[in-house]
């Protein structure tokens, strides 16, 4: 074969539909394989900064998609050089856009139950935990049927404004609902307390918070009564979380006054005495007594001291103060209380009258 022959055969060749769909394929897995020994080598240089094992497999997950991504656009680019009819063309490419979107489907969902179910994300709320996970598989749910209605050029503009409709009709039925749902999510992610801490409401309410839901807050009180309070309130009120310092030790005060005359330094010994020795009171901080003021009828002191939960204040006030009357009783230490001297006038009756 001459070079002329040679030249007219490669040129019959290049202008064959097959062949050129074959090179595009074979450009399509070449680059597919590049893309995934760089992504495959960016991915290990990114985890191997990280302790933890959890975003090594979500990093993994998408490294394949890309691969196949690759390869099945590749085959949408050989089928057109064929002259295939529309029709044929168009379900060619449905069903190719298809498989990718759900292979990126799958892979989003399994991401999704992975970060979900990721020891890192154990500070969630194991109530709002799987609240969570299930919107974010809805939302993957609903993209996806998205994308696959834009795939076959269906029109979902009816269908979109339908839902709108649908969605605004829903808001408004279960508006108080869904405003406690997103309080109870706002809760969750700030975190102004946690089960377990004792927290004071503007309201009035008090009581050691026993679980924190989806719709509301439940709070224990001292007297063994559970109080439901709806997220939505409790996200809109002021809120005394007394538990929230660096542990749940909890200063408070109680107030005494001693008749003018009274020894002062063992007035103040004594109060020192009282809550050092009650069982009731924290050695750590200790007690702390300060002369406040020179009363109208009373000198004023103030013994402060720590307790080891808020939820202990009131029984430790009561131990001090039982305590506090009984030793100055018995020390002759007089507590003072206001007294009254009311002074009557009698009116004289005129003789003439009777």
């Amino acid at each position: 074969m001459d070079r002329s022959a040679f030249m007219n055969w490669i040129d019959r060749t290049l202008q064959m539909n097959w062949f050129n769909a074959l090179l595009i394929m074979l450009g399509a897995v070449i680059l597919a394989v590049l893309l995934d020994l760089i992504l495959s080598s960016i991915l290990r240089r990114m985890t191997r900064r990280t302790e933890s094992p959890a975003d090594d497999h979500l990093l993994g997950l998408f490294h394949r998609p890309v691969y196949f991504s690759v390869i099945l656009g590749g085959l949408q680019l050989a089928l057109a050089s064929f002259d295939l009819a529309d029709k044929w063309m168009f379900i060619s490419g449905g069903v190719i856009k298809t498989l990718i979107i759900l292979i990126w489907s799958r892979v989003i969902w399994r991401a999704v139950s992975r970060l979900f179910h990721d020891p890192g994300l154990s500070r969630l709320d194991a109530g709002i935990k799987p609240l969570l996970e299930n919107v974010s598989k809805f939302l993957v749910i609903a993209l996806g049927s998205y994308f696959l209605f834009l795939a076959w050029q269906v029109n979902v503009s009816a269908w979109l404004a339908s839902a709108g409709v649908i969605g605004i009709a829903v808001g408004l039925a279960a508006k108080d609902s869904l405003a406690n749902l997103i309080s109870g999510v706002f809760i969750t992610a700030d975190k102004p307390y946690k089960v377990g801490d004792y927290i004071v409401l503007d309201s009035g309410e008090r009581g050691r918070v026993t679980q924190i839901g989806i719709r509301s807050t439940r709070i224990l009180t001292w007297a063994d009564v559970e109080i439901i309070i709806p997220n939505a309130i409790i996200a809109n009120s002021k809120i005394t979380n007394q538990s929230g310092g660096l542990d749940e030790k909890m200063a408070t005060k109680v107030e005494v006054g001693v008749a003018y005359g009274s020894d002062v330094d063992r007035v103040r010994e004594l109060l020192y005495e009282i809550a050092r020795g009650s069982e009731v009171v924290c050695t750590e901080p200790g007690p702390i007594v300060r002369f406040g003021a020179l009363g109208d009828s009373a000198l004023l002191f103030k013994l402060m001291f720590w307790v080891t939960e808020p939820v202990r204040v009131a029984a430790a006030e009561d131990d001090v103060i039982t305590k506090i009357y009984k030793t100055f009783a018995a020390e002759g230490i007089e507590i003072p209380f206001p007294q009254r001297t009311v002074h009557h006038v009698g009116q004289e009756s005129d003789p003439q009258e009777s």
